[in-house]
């Protein structure tokens, strides 16, 4: 069960308190090496998924863990940069907050659509119809700089791409889960009519 990708989905999600630990911590830098963290770790998920490609290691337990990972840590930094730009809007432009937040709970609300449609398209052993799309994965990359930019703060000009990459991500976000959603729904009526006749 433990091999080398697996391991490093592991630490990944052992990186999680160390990121939220120097998030947190008052000294200069501290937001740079909570990046820096954020950054290694999302490094290992690209690393662990080609590993176990290249290598034939996939499992099960791999499988199940990976994405789980992936969500938690991204889940753990939108919670985090909320936070922060919410305490310290007057810092920046008014209702800086606001262009944080939204596209926080449409990622969030998306995540959580996508992982039960492909739980269930699963069940039904349809799962590939609802694999990452070339959409998702420019979704996720995006996504994941605008967080470890916003994680940074570098200076204004930087939170400022940041933001409108995140706007960028959301809107891919949005595309990527009317796909997924279009691939649920016509194998949902592909199937009712099965089951309602087994009744």
């Amino acid at each position: 069960m433990l091999n080398l990708p697996n391991i490093l989905t592991l630490i990944r999600l052992a990186l999680i308190p160390v990121f939220v630990i120097l998030f947190y911590y008052p000294t200069p830098m501290s937001n740079f090496y909570a990046a820096l963290v954020f950054v290694i770790a999302a490094l290992t998920d690209l690393l662990d998924g080609f590993l176990a490609r290249k290598l034939h290691l996939e499992t099960k337990f791999g499988a199940f863990l990976d994405p789980v990972a992936d969500k938690i840590i991204v889940c753990v930094a939108l919670v985090l940069i909320v936070e922060y730009y919410s305490v310290h809007v007057n810092e920046y432009f008014p209702h800086i907050n606001l262009f944080v937040s939204i596209p926080a709970m449409i990622i969030v609300a998306r995540e959580i659509t996508v992982s039960a449609l492909r739980e269930w398209m699963a069940e039904l052993g349809k799962r590939s119809q609802v694999a990452v799309s070339w959409v998702g994965k420019w979704k996720t990359t995006i996504q994941l700089a605008s967080l470890a930019l916003l994680i940074w703060r570098y200076n204004d000009p930087v939170i400022y791409a940041a933001l409108g990459m995140l706007a960028i991500a959301t809107v891919l976000t949005i595309w990527s889960m009317v796909m997924y959603l279009k691939a649920g729904l016509s194998t949902m009526l592909v199937t009712a009519p099965k089951e309602n006749k087994k009744e």
